[in-house]
């Protein structure tokens, strides 16, 4: 805890001053232009990815960077909620939803689910990325090599994720009017790089 109370000490008189006059705006509202979905994975930074500045990208973060379909429920929806306030409240123009390499969560798709029998509501989350595994399986065949494997997972997630966003009302409308961007990102940790979906070809393609 001690680097974290010095790290509050040097932000207060460092990084607060330089940007001081943006903190008294952020003080009195917000105006994100993006929504960034991505992984709780404390490897992926979403403003250090992007360089943005406090203010410009309302995250969201979970395992797996999951985009659970869209449902009315009595339930307590944190995921759900959040993007729901992000598109209906604070009109978002973008939203971003960004898997990364070497994802645990991607990984445990392929899990025993014994394996996961510490963590039950991991495992329950889980399920809603189940539909990846078939997917990887018959393009990889069986017996495919580990690697390939989750990183295909990965990506393949993020396109199920996509798919699962345009069940949130108006999403496909303001998609179709040019009112909301949608992007779907596969961020590899040990060499920076991102990797874009194209909708078109189907492919994702390093941004350069």
């Amino acid at each position: 805890m001690k680097e974290l109370f010095e790290g509050v000490v040097r932000f207060n008189q460092k990084d607060f001053e330089e940007h001081e006059e943006l903190f008294k705006q952020l003080g009195k509202e917000q105006k994100p232009h993006t929504l960034f979905i991505g992984c709780s994975d404390s490897r992926v930074v979403p403003n250090l990815i992007t360089r943005t500045l406090p203010g410009e990208l309302f995250v969201v973060r979970n395992i797996a960077n999951i985009v659970p379909k869209y449902r009315e429920s009595g339930e307590y929806l944190s995921t759900t909620s959040a993007i729901e306030y992000a598109l209906t409240i604070l009109g978002v123009q973008n939203v971003v939803i960004c898997g990364h390499s070497n994802c645990g969560g991607c990984k445990a798709i392929f899990a025993e689910p014994e394996s996961l029998a510490a963590v039950p509501h991991v495992r329950k989350w889980l399920e809603l990325a189940a539909c990846v595994r078939p997917v990887v399986e018959q393009m990889l065949g069986e017996g495919s090599d580990p690697e390939k494997q989750e990183w295909l997972a990965e990506q393949v997630n993020v396109v199920h994720q996509l798919n699962h966003l345009m069940t949130y009302p108006n999403v496909k409308e303001r998609v179709a009017r040019g009112e909301l961007k949608v992007y779907g990102w596969h961020y590899i940790i040990e060499t920076g790089e991102v990797f874009n979906y194209n909708f078109e070809t189907k492919a994702f393609e390093l941004i350069a």
